[in-house]
């Protein structure tokens, strides 16, 4: 009896290991097939999820979020950019604050740019700029942030009843590299997993 306890558990673990690898696989190509995928087109507003800054400056990583932005703004995509990203462990500058700093350096109409800049995650970032979408009656938007983002980020948008389309930064450092491409991506994977089991 015990014998025959001990396989049915050890298959029952097989069989599960073998499922979570099969659906982690998947959502691992998912995720890494929205990253190569430009849905860039006529939206209500742009918006970039917010990165790093350093003292008022944006990151690498932030600048190149912020440099498509203004491409596809300067080709009239959109009329307007949201900013997000919170203050961090930086009490002075929030991520926000500097991308439309940034954005207006660069030729962006101040009155054009919306600063969301009290949420720290981005479930917190879109959740808040869903909300300021339909208090202006925007129902469309175009997201800018790195590729590995993009899967969970369009799926929280409709989640919060805003049709999202991606646009992923060319010029991202975390894309550019091998390995920081694929740990950013497998960790995605994880994060959009429990989003969806808290979901549940």
């Amino acid at each position: 009896m015990i014998v025959r306890l001990i396989k049915w558990g050890a298959l029952f673990a097989l069989t599960a290991l073998v499922a979570v690898s099969v659906y982690f696989s998947y959502l691992y190509r998912q995720i890494r097939d929205s990253a190569i995928r430009d849905e860039a087109r006529p939206a209500d507003a742009i918006v970039v999820l917010g990165a790093a800054q350093y003292n008022g400056r944006p990151s690498p990583v932030l600048k190149a979020r912020l440099d498509h932005a203004l491409v596809l703004y300067n080709n009239r995509l959109a009329a307007a950019i949201i900013t997000t990203g919170s203050y961090g462990s930086d009490p002075n500058f929030s991520e926000a604050e500097v991308g439309r700093k940034y954005l207006v350096q660069h030729g962006a109409q101040v009155m054009d740019i919306v600063t969301e800049q009290g949420s720290g995650t981005t479930y917190d970032s879109i959740q808040a700029v869903a909300n300021v979408m339909k208090a202006k009656g925007w129902k469309t938007t175009l997201v800018v942030s790195d590729g590995f983002h993009l899967f969970r980020a369009k799926r929280m948008f409709a989640d919060n009843g805003i049709i999202a389309y991606t646009s992923p930064a060319p010029n991202s450092p975390i894309e550019i590299a091998d390995s920081e491409r694929f740990w950013h991506s497998l960790r995605e994977v994880i994060l959009f997993s429990a989003y969806r089991w808290i979901d549940l």
